[in-house]
């Protein structure tokens, strides 16, 4: 639809089990926290194992290509410039909500989990909140942690705290 000249790369919309859908607006909060996250991801985890990518396309399917805030993969020589990271390529996404929370929550979570996305994070800035989404399967994800105040979040040794703007 973008060579068509239907959408331009300034629209934010993503595709959802065949549906293109439109993003809602980010706001300061929100974009303030996308690049604390990316921030203490990138200084803690090493680029040699993971490589983090923010507000990237995701191939999960010929029908699901969302765009989540925060994706950590497997690093490539190519840094993906042959096509978009899958499922298989995904180590943890992240996706900081306020506006969007519902539709993350309901809609995009279970998408991952039913694509064998092993891990996810919902950064809550509503309920100032880090859900932590493990044990995927076809009815959704199994496992939820809930991390506020000082816990100390997976693969990260900060605080929920830290990246709750």
């Amino acid at each position: 639809m973008g060579e068509a000249g239907i959408f331009t790369e300034d629209d934010r919309v993503e595709l959802i089990e065949g549906e293109v859908v439109e993003m809602s607006a980010i706001g300061s909060r929100h974009a303030a926290c996308i690049e604390k996250i990316a921030t203490l991801i990138r200084r803690t985890v090493p680029s040699e194992s993971a490589a983090v990518r923010v507000q990237n396309p995701v191939h999960l399917s010929h029908y699901s290509e969302p765009q989540p805030d925060i994706s950590v993969v497997r690093p490539r020589p190519d840094f993906y410039a042959s096509g978009h990271p899958t499922a298989d390529d995904v180590l943890f996404l992240v996706e900081v909500a306020d506006a969007s929370l519902t539709y993350d929550r309901h809609t995009k979570f279970p998408l991952y989990a039913r694509s064998g996305i092993a891990e996810a994070w919902l950064v809550d800035l509503v309920n100032h909140l880090v859900e932590v989404y493990t044990a995927p399967g076809a009815a959704g994800y199994e496992h939820v942690r809930r991390f506020q105040g000082a816990a100390a979040l997976p693969h990260i040794e900060i605080a929920a705290s830290e990246i709750l703007v």
